[in-house]
């Protein structure tokens, strides 16, 4: 038994209670110690650095709100719509509790999607973080299950015939497809089956491994340290007499502090959507959901959820004459590798070879196919992103001028690609669907030989921030 820690009787009463509950838990004031006042953050975040505590908060939201929807919502075919409508009217502030849920989805999305862009242009995938990197991509891939099971349950005209789609896709899959899409559903159709597995997933299963992949996240990012604006390692840097980097200031009280003002001015935007614009124009409820589910009327026009359209947008993008494009890709690809390429006869025989395999595969199966593949590419590419980058410079800062040109037009084309989803498919839309998803993949599939090329300013070796 560990000897208790005494205190002197003139100490006040908050002092003397908190020693109490130190000698009794002290592993709690330990972590406490490690991860918050002697966690040593850099000194120079900006306003990106908010993205991150403010993902913990609307998780905090979401899971708050949906433990108080569970309590009135019915997860059957014949009872679900009428439930949510019995939360919004006659439930005391369950219209409230319902539109904090709703908005608190797109505002998951948001805050994460400017969160991983911020990893993104400060390189905060690079060594030593790339776990990190993993476990909050792996966050984003769950968050995304989650989002798409959740989808389902007001049991809306959207909700159910955009569920239809979705699942439908699954039966593309060479071989087990049309069997892995019945599984999904756990009926020939989307059903009460499905609403129940749906339901278990959103409500149990899905959330326990979220918490269990941010406590990882946070957990990793503590044992290595938290990046920066300059890419600077304060670990390796100068130390104080304490054995504190001199470029890092205690994460509490300073960057509670400034965390603090950022979920302020968020929650001032948080409300004002809730009470004024819950729906924003049918972006985050879409008005077709206000309609109860009706499997004998196809709406016009389905499209999923703002936050899925940019992949919606590779898939729909994805026609015969795309998978054509492919093809030439390769074959380009391949006769640029065999003439600069330094491989000797064995390697240009495999290059060949490989190229051969891959239009053979795009030749075989339908295009179908390969947009799902796409969709679903599209994410785990993300995965890989710590081995794809070569750059000399982790923040985008020290790199050349047209990097910072090749990230804006990233961004440009992912914005076109989220906002085509949402509108009805077009032959002038489905070309510039193609020609964002192939800038989409290049942007990384070539980032190994473009992020190494250019002019770069030199990277300091100590952190360069004022007051």
């Amino acid at each position: 038994m560990a000897e208790f820690k005494e205190i002197s009787p003139n100490a006040s009463m908050g002092e003397k209670l908190t020693n109490w509950f130190e000698n009794r838990f002290p592993t709690m004031f330990s972590e406490y110690r490690k991860h918050m006042s002697e966690y040593y953050a850099p000194k120079n975040f900006n306003f990106w650095y908010f993205f991150g505590s403010l993902s913990l908060l609307v998780l905090v939201i979401q899971i708050v709100t949906g433990i108080f929807l569970v309590m009135h919502y019915k997860p059957d075919a014949a009872l679900a719509f009428g439930s949510v409508e019995y939360i919004m009217r006659d439930v005391p502030w369950g219209w409230l509790i319902r539109y904090m849920h709703s908005t608190g989805a797109s505002a998951f999305f948001i805050v994460v999607y400017l969160h991983m862009y911020r990893g993104l242009i400060y390189g905060s995938y690079r060594k030593p973080r790339e776990l990190v990197w993993i476990f909050g991509c792996a966050i984003f891939l769950s968050l995304m299950g989650e989002a798409f099971f959740g989808y389902l349950l007001p049991w809306g005209q959207m909700s159910y015939w955009g569920a239809q789609v979705i699942v439908n896709l699954f039966s593309a899959i060479p071989f087990i497809g049309p069997d892995l899409a019945l599984l999904i559903r756990g009926d020939y159709v989307v059903s009460d089956a499905t609403l129940n597995r749906f339901f278990s997933f959103h409500v149990i299963a899905i959330p326990l491994v979220i918490i269990g992949l941010v406590a990882a996240h946070l957990l990793a990012l503590h044992d290595v340290g938290s990046n920066n604006p300059d890419g600077v390692e304060i670990k390796s840097g100068p130390k104080d007499a304490a054995g504190h980097p001199v470029d890092g200031i205690p994460f509490h009280p300073y960057y509670t502090v400034h965390d603090i003002f950022g979920v302020g001015i968020f929650l001032m935007v948080f409300s004002a959507i809730i009470f004024f614009a819950p729906e924003v124009g049918g972006y985050f409820l879409e008005y077709n959901n206000f309609i109860p589910a009706d499997p004998l009327k196809t709406p016009p026009h389905i499209a999923p959820v703002w936050y899925f359209t940019p992949f919606y947008s590779m898939l729909r993008a994805t026609t015969d004459v795309m998978v054509y494009v492919l093809c030439a890709v390769v074959v380009l690809a391949a006769i640029a590798a065999l003439i600069k390429g330094r491989q000797g006869t064995i390697g240009k025989i495999v290059v060949a070879a490989a190229a051969a395999v891959a239009v053979a595969l795009l030749l075989t199966f339908d295009a179908k196919f390969w947009g799902v593949v796409l969709m679903g590419g599209a994410v785990i590419i993300l995965f890989f992103l710590p081995w794809l980058d070569a750059s000399p410079a982790k923040s985008i800062r020290w790199r050349p001028g047209w990097h910072k040109a090749l990230y804006g037009i990233f961004v440009v084309f992912f914005l076109v690609l989220g906002y085509l989803g949402t509108q009805p498919p077009s032959p002038s839309g489905t070309l510039i669907a193609q020609i964002g998803t192939l800038y989409y993949f290049g942007f990384f599939l070539l980032m190994p030989w473009w992020s190494r090329m250019g002019e770069f300013k030199p990277v300091p070796e100590r952190i360069t921030f004022a007051h």
